[in-house]
């Protein structure tokens, strides 16, 4: 009975200590400003028409001087999964979400493809953190080559 209530208490200790380190993570991350809910999918086929859902990762986005650092939510790691330097960032299109997509993401999100460094992708986050990113990629120093669609 004693090992059980053991056992019990350090599991729960455990998923506490867990969601504590979670929430200190993102807390630490935007800590610096310039963050906003942005989810991604990865190198994408060049004619996806698949709105399944699938691939999506939530994550939250940080403006980092010239490029945006992009975190796994879910994730113990510090150190951001991707770098996209603005230099490098094209808009192709905007889009609303379609079919199941729209479960997966937020309820007010829009997306937007993009391509980096030859790798497509496609970023999903609000009107308003949309508004910012544009503004961001736009008003990249003199002599840099930004591409908006």
């Amino acid at each position: 009975m004693f090992l059980a209530l053991l056992v019990g208490g350090l599991i729960v200790a455990l998923v506490v200590v867990g969601l504590f380190v979670f929430g200190l993570r993102r807390r630490l991350i935007q800590r610096s400003g310039g963050t906003f809910d942005c989810s991604l999918r990865w190198n994408i086929p060049e004619k996806e028409t698949d709105f399944s859902g699938k691939g999506w990762v939530y994550g939250v986005a940080r403006y980092s001087g010239d490029r945006i650092e992009w975190f796994r939510v879910f994730s113990y790691s510090p150190r951001p999964r991707r770098a996209l330097e603005r230099s490098a960032i094209e808009v192709v299109a905007r889009r609303t979400p379609e079919g199941e997509e729209e479960l997966a993401l937020l309820s007010d999100a829009v997306v937007l493809g993009c391509s980096h460094r030859g790798t497509r992708l496609e970023l999903a986050m609000s009107e308003d953190a949309l508004t910012g990113f544009l503004a961001w990629l736009e008003a990249a120093p003199p002599g840099q080559r930004v591409n908006v669609a």
